[in-house]
C-alpha cells in the first residue's frame, strides 16, 4: 500500500477495486481535464443540495436497477428527475419491471458502495455486465458532476468527455428519455 492507501493495482485499503486517485490517472491518460472538489460524505441528493456550493452543470443521481431476468441497468439522470420505476423496463429493453440492486452485487459489478454509485464506476465493469442509460434530459448540459468512486468527493466533466471515456473503457452509454416533467409528459 502506498502512503495515500492505495495498492499497487489501483485498489484501496477499504477494499474499493478502483481508488479515485487511480481513477483520475485514467482519465489524465485519456487527455481528460476535471475538477473535484472535496467535501462531507453524501448518501443522498437533498445532501448533496445542500453542501454542494456553487458547482456548475447537471447534477445527476444513479440509479443501479436489474429486470426481471437478471439484466443489470445503471441509469443516469439529473437529480431531480422524476423516473416511472413501473414503466421505464419498456425504455431501456428490460425485461419486466425493474427493482433496484443489492449493495452485494453493486460492489461485486461497479465497485462502489451505496451512495458512491457513479457512472465512473463502469470502469470496474471489465466483462460489461452492467447496460447503461443516460437520461435524454441529463445530456443537454455540457458539463456533468459525478463521485468519482467515493461519496466525499464531486467530479465535474465534460459530458463528452464521460462519453469517450466510457467508451474506452468497454460501455457506450445509451441516451433515451426515460425522465418526466411534475406533470407526467416525457421530457424531450
Amino acid at each position: 500500500m502506498s502512503e495515500g492507501g492505495e495498492a499497487m493495482d489501483g485498489s484501496t485499503a477499504d477494499g474499493l477495486p478502483t481508488s479515485p486517485d487511480a481513477l483520475f490517472a485514467m482519465l489524465a491518460e485519456q487527455g481528460i481535464d476535471v475538477v473535484t472538489v472535496s467535501h462531507p460524505a453524501l448518501h443522498t441528493v437533498e445532501e448533496s443540495r445542500a453542501l454542494r456550493g456553487e458547482i456548475p452543470g447537471g447534477h445527476i443521481k444513479n440509479l443501479f436497477v436489474k429486470d426481471k431476468k437478471g439484466r443489470v441497468f445503471l441509469i443516469v439522470a439529473e437529480e431531480d428527475a422524476q423516473i416511472d420505476l413501473k414503466g421505464v423496463h419498456a425504455l431501456i429493453g428490460g425485461r419486466g419491471r425493474v427493482s433496484f440492486g443489492k449493495a452485494d452485487q453493486l460492489m461485486e459489478l461497479l465497485g462502489v458502495r451505496p451512495g458512491a454509485v457513479t457512472p465512473f464506476a463502469l470502469v470496474n465493469d471489465t466483462d460489461a455486465v452492467v447496460t447503461c442509460i443516460f437520461d435524454e434530459a441529463l445530456m443537454r448540459h455540457e458539463v456533468l458532476n459525478c463521485h468519482p468512486l467515493v461519496n466525499t468527493m464531486t467530479t465535474t466533466i465534460h459530458r463528452d468527455d464521460l462519453l469517450r471515456f466510457l467508451d474506452a473503457h468497454g460501455h457506450k452509454p445509451q441516451i433515451v428519455a426515460v425522465s418526466t416533467t411534475a406533470s407526467g409528459d416525457a421530457e424531450g
